[in-house]
């Protein structure tokens, strides 16, 4: 009787952590609405550095997997001959986003290059 039992244990465990992983997908894409193309593209969400392809103006990215995500994240990418960075400072009070698909939309703010920076808006897909 204790055979059948914990074969029934490990296999609601088995079944269990199948569900959990599945329902943990967590996706991001980027989208470039600015009007330069963006190359060498670097997304860090909670330690978790996630290299893009180069994307031309108007385009989006296919979606990668993460572990964990914020509405907002490290991003560094190249434009127009410029390195861009937005650095955050913390996420203290922030939430982790849930499990589906999101996209990380970027511009790059209309200002002299001296003072561009990118502009990040998370869109829930």
């Amino acid at each position: 009787m204790k055979k059948y039992f914990s074969l029934l244990l490990l296999i609601l465990i088995f079944v269990s952590c199948e569900e959990n992983n599945n329902s943990k997908e967590l996706s991001i894409r980027i989208s470039n609405i600015s009007q330069f193309d963006f190359t060498n593209i670097i997304v860090n969400t909670y330690n978790n550095n996630v290299a893009f392809t180069d994307l031309n103006s108007g385009g989006k990215s296919e979606y990668k997997d993460f572990e964990q995500a914020y509405r907002y994240a490290y991003i560094e990418l190249e434009a127009n001959g410029e390195t861009y960075i937005l650095q955050p400072i913390d996420y203290v009070g922030e939430t982790l986003l849930g499990s589906g698909n999101y996209t990380y939309q970027i511009d790059i703010s209309p200002l002299s290059s001296q003072y561009s920076e990118i502009i990040l808006t998370l869109i829930e897909d």
